[in-house]
């Protein structure tokens, strides 16, 4: 039996999948956080080797066994000294070198198109979009949390903390937002929440993340606030998508297919408004419902790689 691995790192969960060559799943694992920039490449080193021991061992098989494996590493690329020291890492822990790392966007566009030509847009704890055509990958966003990350949840999260800061000082009228946010943190008194995000949090990437649910609660009881976030959010995020179109050659009479990925768009409503976003462009687009998950498709894309040809999958995500 042929065995192929896929891992898809992000911000707030790493999921690793072995299927064999027809694409049926072997093993799975769930492990914490691989984006590295946060607690150091160590992280990154642990969350492997947790996952790669965890599938073999479910599987009964070694890691000398499997045929080949994708690492789809946040943040891969972003810091090109860093490259070198991330294959040694995935080289040792599997003990060959029938791999290959990348960045984790690529796990997203492949399950979520099931490999064919168009665009992946992701918004999760940071934000992106990758596409291919004719062979060609190009990637638009995904400048980390600290200036860009437009429209992710951790974007939407500082502007969350932004609106209700406002609504305390009385620069802005208090909507459901006010007091969501207070009880989210935990504060009664509002200047409380400096200490709690900034002290107790640390400011922390995934936390404040966790807080664009806040806003979308906000949303949905008519807070015209959080609405407002929400929208520009998926503006931003049509803008990804718009921009990678002309990157990747389409032309103005071609239909390109657009998936996403991420947990923004586990909300039927942040989806609806991307969609009318999209839209309003007037260019040619096909919104299509994710294929499979980011995780089947780290792991198709290792099939890939390894030369063997792709199933015909029915979607699974």
């Amino acid at each position: 039996m042929s065995y192929y691995l896929g891992m898809d790192g992000g911000g707030t969960k790493t999921a690793f999948l072995l299927i064999d060559g027809s694409g049926t799943p072997i093993a799975s694992s769930k492990q914490s956080s691989s984006y590295y920039f946060d607690e150091g490449i160590e992280l990154l080193e642990r969350v492997l080797r947790a996952g790669l021991a965890e599938v073999t061992q479910v599987a009964s098989i070694t890691p000398a066994e499997i045929d080949f494996a994708f690492f789809g590493v946040p943040g891969f690329g972003e810091a090109s000294g860093d490259v070198e020291r991330i294959d040694d890492i995935a080289r040792k822990a599997l003990g060959h070198g029938r791999y290959q790392c990348g960045n984790d966007m690529i796990g997203g566009w492949a399950g979520s198109l099931g490999g064919e030509d168009g665009i992946n847009v992701i918004a999760g704890t940071g934000s992106m979009a990758y596409g291919e055509r004719g062979g060609i990958g190009q990637r638009v966003g995904g400048w980390s949390e600290v200036f860009a990350d437009e429209g992710s949840a951790h974007w939407i999260g500082i502007a969350g903390l932004n609106a209700f800061s406002r609504m305390a000082d009385g620069r802005m009228t208090k909507g459901p937002l006010y007091d969501l946010m207070r009880e989210r943190v935990g504060v009664t008194h509002d200047l409380d929440l400096i200490g709690v995000v900034v002290s107790e949090w640390g400011a922390k990437r995934t936390s404040i993340a966790d807080l664009a649910k806040v806003v979308m609660t906000a949303a949905d009881l008519g807070d015209p606030h959080a609405s407002r976030i929400l929208l520009e959010a998926t503006e931003e995020l049509v803008e990804l998508v718009v921009t990678l179109r002309g990157a990747l050659g389409f032309q103005p009479d071609e239909i390109a297919k657009v998936s996403y990925s991420g947990g923004m768009f586990s909300a039927p409503s942040f989806l609806a408004t991307f969609a009318a976003g999209l839209s309003r462009t007037g260019q040619g687009y096909q919104l299509v419902t994710p294929h499979h998950t980011p995780d089947l498709g780290s792991a198709l894309y290792a099939l890939k790689l390894s030369g063997a040809n792709l199933p015909l999958l029915p979607a699974t995500a």
